[in-house]
């Protein structure tokens, strides 16, 4: 069977992954002592007060009102069912830790991008690279994807470092990809496959 890109052309070649694969699942993942789970409602102020932080705004460009923030978790189980992109809490001894997630999720290609953050209590801890390693194995495991991508500001070595601990590998720089408040930011790729060990 030819898959079809939206209103294009056939390909000669199948779905990597079928659809509906990702749809209706919002699965919690364990991974030692922290716990990747669906967003919650009452989550919103741990939401809240994470973007509220200078470094993750630095990064990710963000501030919430407590009405953004709802909205955001509840926009999660609408992405989960479009198959687009999906997202957990990540949870150290009942308190949001994080924020581990797929974007621009291709199940015809079997790829996603990653993104991730940790709220400044948690820092230090290995979180991201924990919550990142057993994210990727359960992309790669059960969702059955092929390679995971995740970009950083080449001035963000903490982010950096991240990637190294969860095992992606440095692919390159990307050249004034990214706008943040500052101005256009250089960004690094990483990308890890599922056959890399």
């Amino acid at each position: 069977m030819k898959k079809t890109y939206p209103h294009i052309v056939p390909m000669l070649t199948k779905p990597a992954i079928a659809a509906g694969s990702l749809a209706g699942q919002q699965p919690e993942i364990a991974a030692d002592d922290l716990l990747l789970r669906p967003w919650q409602p009452a989550d919103g102020p741990a939401v809240v007060a994470a973007y509220d932080d200078e470094a993750l705004q630095r990064w990710h460009c963000w501030t919430m009102t407590d009405d953004e923030a709802l909205e955001w978790i509840a926009s999660w189980a609408k992405r989960w069912q479009s198959e687009s992109a999906a997202s957990w809490a990540v949870v150290e001894a009942g308190q949001v830790a994080g924020q581990i997630g797929l974007r621009r999720i291709d199940l015809n290609e079997a790829q996603a991008s990653v993104s991730y953050w940790v709220v400044p209590a948690a820092r230090g801890r290995r979180i991201a690279p924990r919550a990142l390693t057993a994210m990727s194995t359960w992309a790669f495991g059960t969702l059955g994807l092929h390679r995971l991508e995740l970009s950083h500001a080449t001035a963000n070595q903490p982010s950096c470092r991240v990637a190294q601990l969860a095992g992606f590998a440095a692919e390159g720089t990307k050249r004034s990809e990214a706008l943040h408040a500052d101005g256009w930011h250089d960004m690094h790729l990483h990308a890890r496959l599922a056959s890399d060990r």
